[in-house]
């Protein structure tokens, strides 16, 4: 077994220097050309190691950002013109999420042959074909075809989807036309590629403090599917849109994640996009935004623990030149001392009464971002009400913010009493050149109330435009139709237009270099802005997304 899939092992992101010292004594998987993997042989959990090892190192943890909408942003009266004829033939589309039914009738040409290019499962082992793919197995069209033409494909093709999403989101962004049931995904005659994520070890749960039964992908493998997906256009010489229905609360929301700089990097090389959803936390309750004067002593942040919520994390993020000491007290007053920053800091307390348990690292430069972060990781946590003690230690005002895990990492139960539902947008969503997508309701042109909201904690400007999100339909596990809501859904519908854009300027020849920082712009500019709204808007972004609105906007 590989180690990046052996629970033996504990995988660590590094950046390639120093991965070079390293690749004598550790075993390495070699990302892109910034991040590698370490594996490193697991010894008895200690909680402590992220404290002995920096906060960046343990790949960020994603979970999933979703839950017919074709007239609602310009699709169909594209489509029906000759003039345009645009349903993104010759543009590859890459999904990276939890895999694909490949044997729905969604992802066939009607001759019955596959347009799924290829599908990397990182989870299956031995089954593949090609040898320079560091882990898993590799299914390429061929295979793919005869398997369709067996009577069990799976015993061909055993990779699956087992949970739906990613069947869904490819489905909404390039399903082909299914007249009987009404159904035609954005850009029908788009070719996929599919990377089926491994998901988290139980160790890069635990120090998270993420349950084994939840749904979740670290990072690193994020990373690496990416890598993938752009190595496969090169080598075919596709435009490529990358579709990310993945989001995380992790991180200071400034754009500083490794995930993030890479997609931004991405989208400013020619022929190559990114579409990211902007997360589904705008109603959750799951972010505090603080201002500790300088004439007051602390803030104290109030946070609701659910029954089933035992065990999860919670960030704290301050920027320099503050300065900040921290003090816990659990629902029945007891209560650790105040905790102030360290370069390298974890400490263990417990609380005695309540059988619970709360590391705290307060770490005064946290090495990505070079911001201050007091991370919290609650174990056996006492049901209540919680309260975090915030002590400004300068004469300046101080202006911090706290989030909880996004997604279904923890319960709806756990919150904060006093949340703030803006500087909601989940990584990698946070960034300058990904065309970050929020959802808005198309039957009735509200927004849907848990869509994240802008702007980012640095003032970037996310997210940059709405779609239809409101139970698009597309194809489910069982060779049928169901629907999808949410920013995940949204965001492939997006990302089928974006294909439309580059079948339009690649493969038309009206602008060949076109890269996925001008796609953004591009649909920024054709937006539908309400005018009785100010844009840039932290909750619509620059508007409603407009295909026929960016093509006039180019006359």
């Amino acid at each position: 077994m590989h180690k990046a899939l052996d629970e033996g092992y504990i995988d660590l992101m590094i950046e390639n220097n120093l991965a070079e010292n390293l690749k004598h004594d550790y075993d390495i998987t070699r990302i892109n050309d910034r991040y590698s993997i370490l594996h490193s042989p697991q010894e008895t959990l200690d909680m402590c190691y992220l404290g002995a090892k920096p906060y960046h190192v343990f790949p960020t943890i994603y979970s999933l950002c979703s839950e017919i909408s074709l007239e609602s942003s310009g699709v169909s009266p594209i489509q029906s013109n000759p003039n345009f004829d645009l349903f993104g033939q010759g543009v590859l589309i890459g999904f990276i999420d939890t895999g694909i039914h490949y044997q729905h009738p969604a992802f066939l040409n009607p001759d019955g042959s596959s347009r799924i290019l290829s599908i990397w499962d990182q989870t299956i082992e031995n089954g593949g074909i090609r040898s320079d793919i560091p882990f898993g197995s590799e299914y390429d069209n061929d295979m793919i075809n005869l398997a369709l033409t067996d009577p069990n494909p799976l015993s061909l093709v055993p990779s699956t989807d087992e949970i739906g999403h990613g069947t869904m989101l490819a489905g909404i962004a390039a399903g082909s036309l299914d007249e009987s049931q009404n159904f035609r995904g954005a850009a029908p005659k788009t070719e996929l590629v599919v990377v089926k994520l491994a998901q988290a070890k139980a160790f890069n749960r635990a120090v998270f403090r993420i349950p084994d039964n939840v749904i979740c992908y670290p990072e690193s493998n994020i990373l690496i599917g990416i890598e993938y997906i752009k190595k496969v256009a090169n080598q075919l010489k596709r435009p490529v849109v990358l579709c990310v229905g993945l989001g995380s609360s992790q991180g200071s929301h400034e754009g500083h994640s490794a995930l993030t700089s890479y997609l931004d990097n991405l989208s400013v090389i020619p022929r190559t996009s990114v579409c990211v959803a902007a997360g589904n936390e705008g109603n959750k309750r799951r972010h505090y935004n603080g201002v500790i004067f300088n004439e007051e002593s602390y803030k104290e942040i109030e946070l609701r623990v659910g029954e089933l919520d035992r065990q999860f994390s919670m960030e704290i993020w301050q920027n320099s030149p503050g300065r900040l000491d921290v003090k816990i007290l659990s629902p029945n007053g007891e209560q650790t001392a105040v905790v102030p920053p360290q370069l390298r800091s974890c400490i263990e307390h417990n609380f005695i009464f309540s059988n619970s348990t709360v590391y705290i690292n307060n770490i005064i430069v946290e090495e990505e971002s070079g911001e201050q972060l007091i991370l919290l990781r609650f174990s056996n946590a006492m049901s209540g009400i919680w309260k975090i003690q915030v002590f400004n230690t300068t004469n300046i005002t101080s202006h911090f913010n706290a989030w909880l895990p996004s997604g279904n990492i923890i319960t709806n139960n756990t919150f904060f009493l006093d949340s703030d539902p803006y500087t909601t947008i989940t990584s990698p969503g946070n960034s300058n050149n990904s065309v970050t997508v929020t959802a808005y309701n198309q039957l009735n042109n509200g927004m849907l109330i848990a869509s994240s909201r802008g702007f980012s904690a640095n003032g970037t400007i996310n997210p940059d435009i709405a779609a239809p999100g409101f139970m698009l339909k597309g194809p489910n596990l069982k060779d049928g139709y169901g629907s999808a809501t949410g920013t995940g859904a949204a965001a492939a519908h997006t990302a089928g237009i974006m294909a439309l854009i580059l079948e339009w300027n690649v493969l038309k020849g009206h602008y060949t270099t076109i890269s996925g920082r001008d796609i953004n712009r591009l649909l920024i500019r054709g937006a539908v802005r309400d005018a009785s709204m100010d844009y840039p808007n932290r909750t619509w972004g620059y508007g409603r997304l407009d295909l026929m609105g960016m093509f006039r906007s180019l006359v």
